[in-house]
């Protein structure tokens, strides 16, 4: 597995908890910086999963 996949599904989690947080307490910058990390966790998730396939795994 390609650590860029590891690295995206960690970033995508704690986006879902930052975006959990940012709704429990009202704040909507939290809530978007949640939403944004969760973005940016599934491209790199989708880079580590094509690498993977290039390679043959």
């Amino acid at each position: 597995m390609d650590k860029d996949r590891v690295e995206g599904s960690a970033t995508n989690m704690g986006g879902k908890v930052k975006e959990g947080a940012g709704k429990l307490t009202g704040d909507e910058k939290l809530k978007n910086e949640g939403v944004v990390d969760q973005v940016k966790g599934k491209v790199q998730n989708a880079v580590g999963g094509i690498k993977d396939a290039l390679k043959g795994k």
